[in-house]
């Protein structure tokens, strides 16, 4: 039995496995055969990124849904918690997403959201792979009129802007306020501009000409440093920086200085909490979000779970606790009143609202959030072996946890989507987090590397 499914769809190299046509192909008649319950036409959305592969995957993933008699609406690059709305608004069974994220553009994805527009499950991914491998739907083969037939939607982009501004409140307008927004070259490239100026912000937009293969490239929320220097020379208010895909978001202050994911959402809970918006009082993070944000929650006595890494996995325990807020330190955030997966540009709205309502400038607002110094250490490895069986590795670990007590923490885990373990430390101190996670880190390339 293969694998093909990570922490966020099927990812890797376009035109190497597991993203190539022939993959593709099949995902699209397994989500196909899965979805086809009932007797009447059905229909698939598929939306993309700016990668110059996305036109490759499309064709494939098209050629594979019709194949087995489910009709195909391609909406051209969108975002992709634009994709969850759309396949919800239109009724859809299923809604397809073609993106990497913020990976680099030699690389590729395929996200899948179900009717509801949710993010598929494990079982169901699971259920998709053994169909795949197992090869039980080969011989499965309309034809004549019963096979599915391609169409393509021009106004998509309208009904995602629409919906977008109905989520900032109707007595406020951006009026007055200056934005810096930096699109990655990715997906949003046309709507987060649209959406902000229709509000009547004065935007600075850079990094909004894709032209296949230059999407994220040291640009969007992984690489603010053109939006921090354009914050600063425009004397604007904030930067907004989003990635590939468009489902998460970072934000710069009126300084320059980057605010974190976990910031954002300290920022937004506690707003949440004082306007009685904070939905049975409890807030959905990772295992990754920093100490500090704990540690204000204990003090707003907010109840704060956590989930695994995966925006998904955070919707789940958001669902399970019926929680309004939720998200990572990556700057993926659900507002789960308005939308069923993380979304950049809804979220940004949000932060935007709080601005407005509250008069203060950003820096002022991220004061509420003290960040526990944090070191976060990539390292490539040729294999993923469990990490507790390698006795050099899991005694490198617990000799820090040991060092650092309860002033401290230590997380190392594997990347769902590349070959890489992620070491993240937490200390009181810049030196030590640093020295903590480098020597970690060391030795997992030294055995893994």
């Amino acid at each position: 039995m293969g694998k093909l499914f990570g922490t966020d769809g099927v990812r890797g190299i376009a035109n190497m496995h597991p993203m190539t046509v022939e993959v593709a192909m099949q995902i699209g008649r397994a989500v196909a055969y899965l979805t086809k319950k009932k007797e009447y036409r059905h229909k698939i959305l598929i939306g993309k990124d700016t990668r110059l592969s996305c036109y490759m995957l499309e064709q494939a993933l098209a050629a594979g849904i019709c194949s087995m008699g489910v009709d195909v609406f391609f909406v051209g690059p969108v975002p992709t918690p634009g994709i969850a709305f759309i396949t919800r608004s239109m009724r859809a069974d299923a809604g397809i997403v073609i993106s990497a994220s913020h990976n680099p553009f030699q690389d590729n994805g395929i996200k899948i959201f179900s009717r509801k527009g949710y993010k598929l499950p494990d079982e169901i991914e699971e259920q998709l792979e053994d169909i795949i491998f197992s090869r039980t739907i080969d011989s499965l083969r309309p034809t004549a009129d019963a096979v599915g037939k391609a169409y393509r939607i021009d106004d998509v982009l309208g009904r995602y802007i629409v919906f977008l501004k109905n989520t900032f409140p109707d007595d406020l307008t951006l009026d007055n306020m200056k934005i810096a927004i930096d699109c990655a070259n990715g997906a949003t490239y046309k709507v987060a501009p649209t959406v902000l100026k229709e509000l009547g912000a004065e935007i600075f937009p850079i990094h909004i000409e894709p032209d296949g293969v230059n999407i994220n490239d040291n640009c969007g929320s992984q690489h603010t440093s053109d939006l921090r220097k354009l914050t600063v020379e425009k004397n604007a208010d904030i930067g907004l920086a989003f990635d590939g895909d468009g489902d998460r978001f970072i934000a710069v202050d009126e300084k320059g200085t980057e605010i974190t994911g976990d910031q954002i959402i300290a920022i937004c809970a506690n707003y949440m909490k004082k306007k009685n918006l904070l939905k049975n009082n409890v807030v959905v993070t990772t295992v990754m979000s920093n100490l500090g944000l704990s540690e204000l929650f204990n003090k707003l006595n907010i109840m704060h779970y956590k989930s695994q890494v995966g925006d998904r996995y955070v919707l789940a325990e958001m669902l399970k606790y019926d929680a309004a807020l939720g998200g990572e330190d990556s700057g993926h955030i659900i507002f789960s009143n308005f939308h069923t997966t993380g979304d950049g540009i809804l979220s940004a709205l949000q932060l935007l609202a709080i601005l407005k309502e509250t008069g203060e400038p950003l820096s002022n607002l991220a004061k509420i959030m003290n960040i526990y110094p944090q070191k976060l250490i990539n390292v490539e490895v040729k294999e993923k072996k469990n990490l507790e069986e390698i006795k050099e590795i899991d005694d490198a670990i617990k000799k820090i946890e040991k060092k650092l007590g309860a002033d401290g923490r230590v997380l190392v885990r594997y990347s769902g989507t590349q070959k890489m373990c992620r070491v993240m430390v937490e200390a009181p101190t810049d030196e030590l987090t640093g020295e903590s996670a480098n020597y970690i880190a060391g030795v997992i390339k030294k055995n893994l590397g």
